[in-house]
């Protein structure tokens, strides 16, 4: 089975056992996601399956966003609600001075991301480094905030929700600290949804206790849906079998102006969505960034 599952993942297991369910319920060993969401998280989770598994790290450049229930007063070692209480202080806070540190947080900012976190020092996962109850010196990483608002206001457990619209890498648990870091009082996520991830939106999306053995196939649809944002090229037979035999397309022989150095093409032939090239404009070709349906087992 191939092609592209927009699944919404429930809390309370990991993505990789979202993904694993897919996987025996598809009976396909090939089946990748496009962007971990943590065990407490809940929304969009992008997935591939066959072939089609190649396109996943096409994705993970996208823009994501959350909706994200923060508590303020509380800090943990997680930086979310799930880990270990490190402190608690009271809160004083408004909702104008919350309105005037949400504004402190638009645009490109550097993050420091959780000692939580899958991301390697060493060869070794933070998390596990965290775990055997070790610190290390994590970098900055620069992340851009395209738009944060506030969607519910401070309530009586000094919590508060916000619409987050954010770039790749971005974590929402860091943002969530140093909200409340910039607030005097401290901070952690207690919820947090993704409605929307690489232009695919939560209401596209099927539950994962919604889908069987018996209708998943009714929910796959076409590897193309995914990357329909990537210009087309529609080439010719002898191009199909050259192209999916490894060798590379002359730009002199494709129909398709304004390339920019290394865009990347979806190659069509007919109806046919062969793979995807990457443009190399120095040799004056495009060279192929993966094949998803080998035109030599269609002929």
């Amino acid at each position: 089975m191939q092609g592209f599952l927009l699944l919404c993942k429930p809390s309370g297991i990991t993505s990789f056992s979202a993904v694993s369910a897919v996987k025996r319920m598809a009976h396909e060993k090939r089946v990748g996601h496009t962007g971990t969401l943590d065990p407490m998280a809940t929304g969009v989770l992008p997935i591939f399956l066959g072939r089609a598994t190649a396109l996943s790290s096409l994705m993970l450049d996208g823009e994501k966003r959350y909706k994200a229930t923060i508590k303020l007063g509380v800090t943990t070692d997680t930086e979310d609600i799930t880990g270990t209480v490190l402190s608690k202080k009271e809160v004083t806070v408004t909702n104008e001075e919350l309105l005037k540190a949400l504004e402190n947080f638009k645009g490109k900012i550097l993050q420091t991301p959780p000692m939580y976190s899958a991301l390697k020092k060493d060869g070794v996962r933070l998390y596990d480094l965290a775990r055997q109850g070790k610190t290390v010196e994590i970098p900055k990483r620069e992340i851009e905030i395209f738009s944060i608002d506030l969607l519910s206001p401070l309530d009586e457990e000094n919590c508060f929700t916000i619409d987050v619209k954010v770039s790749k890498g971005t974590y929402i648990r860091s943002l969530a600290r140093d909200i409340g870091e910039f607030l005097g009082c401290g901070a952690t996520l207690s919820a947090l949804e993704r409605t929307s991830a690489c232009g695919f939106d939560i209401c596209q999306c099927v539950a994962l206790k919604e889908l069987t053995n018996e209708n998943i196939a009714d929910y796959i649809v076409s590897e193309e849906t995914a990357v329909t944002h990537l210009r087309a090229v529609n080439i010719t037979e002898k191009q199909a079998v050259r192209f999916c035999n490894g060798g590379q397309l002359d730009f002199s022989r494709l129909h398709i102006e304004n390339i920019t150095e290394n865009e990347l093409i979806r190659v069509k032939f007919g109806n046919l969505f062969l793979g995807i090239g990457v443009a190399d404009i120095p040799n004056n070709r495009l060279n192929i960034k993966c094949i998803i349906n080998d035109y030599n087992d269609c002929s």
